[in-house]
């Protein structure tokens, strides 16, 4: 099976539901609008010519300079063992009510990826049978996964970022100063 093949039956059966093909990092990639998603991989996993069997993962991104209508991506990677093809399927989803239909109905599998999704970023997969955390703890109320906070401190004083690799001439610029009559660890 060519690429073209899964691009041309695509369009003819969901039309601008489906867009941007491309090829990235070696794994053809599409993007999907979140109404048709679920319809999409129910398509490409019972068409007869797709036979897409297998899901391989499901999981997010968060895109938190995105509009607010994309801020969050659900990629799913479906596999084809039959013709050895690997689809990337992307969709993005509303940053302030990330949701989406549950794709349990077409894959099993999807049970767990779908309920680690939530648990790291929060995205409500509708219909699931039984989305609640698995990895982090119940009373937990923030998702940790979601880029919503600084990396780290930026008041910290006990880091040197040369040390981190980030600014080759910190040295030039800060200068450590080092007191003898101070222990001076790093």
């Amino acid at each position: 099976m060519e690429i073209k093949e899964i691009q041309n039956r695509l369009e003819e059966k969901f039309g601008d539901s489906v867009s941007n093909f491309r090829m990235e990092y070696d794994v053809f990639t599409l993007d999907v609008s979140p109404a048709t998603a679920h319809d999409i991989i129910r398509f490409m996993h019972e068409d007869i010519l797709l036979k897409f069997n297998f899901l391989t993962d499901l999981c997010a991104v968060h895109y938190p300079d995105n509009e607010k209508d994309s801020q969050f991506a659900v990629v799913y990677l479906l596999h084809n063992w039959i013709d050895n093809m690997r689809v990337r399927i992307k969709t993005y989803l509303n940053g302030d009510q990330p949701q989406i239909k549950t794709i349990t109905d077409v894959f099993e599998a999807a049970n767990w990826m779908e309920r680690e999704t939530y648990d790291f970023f929060g995205v409500q997969f509708t219909d699931h049978p039984n989305l609640k955390r698995i990895l982090n703890v119940k009373s937990m109320v923030s998702f940790p996964l979601r880029k919503e906070y600084p990396l780290e401190d930026a008041g910290r004083s006990d880091k040197d970022d040369r040390y981190f690799g980030r600014i080759p001439a910190n040295e030039q610029l800060h200068p450590i100063k080092y007191d003898s009559n101070k222990n001076n660890n790093l």
